[in-house]
């Protein structure tokens, strides 16, 4: 690895478990300053732990990332206690499953506020002193559920088409500013995500990637000349869809039938 890419400080949202988690440990294992924030103190103690094993200055904090101007202030906080912030790793979110017609508006809300403002309010906190140096990096984790719509997952893939679209604009606003941006779009990978409660069960039960296996393509999007990056490399499934969305829908549905089909009766 270039020394250029060494030591560094790298802000990731949602470190205490999953990806973030493990793209953490990546960072700290090649000595970038890693700046860690979730929920959860006690699991942001222990990965913090495990970091400044190799990155002694990599600190936490301990937020709820469901205000976005709270998300902002945050990332600010975090600018000033290094005294600058290389690369924004946007990857904090939650999951909501639910049919279309069992949402309410406050889950709809919830979901957007965590999955795309609070991103938006991070980036566009840090985008001003990011132009001033002319040089800077924001990394967007979306989904693969943010390039196709999933059944009983309409207001989780809202979001994150949201994030995806505003991380497509956003990076052609920025050409050439020194200031660049990446899209993250994960496949099914083994997290927490899949578990949560005030949600219906999941319709996919096939194999998951463990975060660990994609946590180094995560790192190497930041220095990527490439803007999009598929985790598994799951990009046919999105050109099969674009190309013929009606055979997408016919095998969504099938999804949809066999998990009906499996149900306890």
């Amino acid at each position: 690895m270039d020394a250029v890419t060494h030591q560094r400080t790298i802000l990731v949202t949602g470190a205490s478990s999953g990806i973030g988690e493990a793209v953490a440990r990546v960072l700290a294992a090649r000595g970038d300053n890693v700046a860690l924030v979730a929920r959860r103190k006690d699991r942001l103690d222990a990965v913090l732990a495990d970091c400044r094993v190799t990155s002694p200055a990599s600190e936490r904090w301990a937020a709820d990332l469901s205000v976005p101007a709270e998300a902002a202030a945050l990332a600010l906080s975090v600018w000033d206690h290094f005294g600058g912030i290389d690369v924004v790793i946007n990857n904090a979110g939650a999951p909501m499953r639910r049919h279309a017609s069992q949402l309410t508006m406050a889950e709809v809300e919830r979901t957007m506020t965590i999955n795309y403002f609070s991103p938006v309010a991070i980036s566009l906190a840090v985008l001003p002193r990011m132009l001033a140096r002319g040089a800077g990096t924001i990394v967007n984790v979306s989904s693969l559920g943010g390039r196709l719509g999933i059944a009983t997952e309409a207001a989780y893939s809202g979001s994150k088409f949201a994030l995806a679209g505003w991380s497509e604009s956003m990076a052609i606003d920025l050409d050439g500013s020194g200031v660049r941006v990446r899209l993250i779009l994960p496949g099914a990978i083994d997290t927490e995500i899949w578990d949560q409660p005030d949600n219906d069960p999941p319709l996919y039960d096939g194999p998951k990637v463990p975060p660990s296996e994609i946590a180094q393509g995560v790192v190497d999007a930041i220095d990527s000349e490439n803007f999009e990056h598929y985790l598994p490399d799951m990009k046919a499934v999105i050109e099969m869809k674009t190309a013929d969305f009606d055979s997408f829908m016919v095998g969504m549905r099938a999804m949809v039938d066999q998990a009906r089909a499996d149900e306890p009766r």
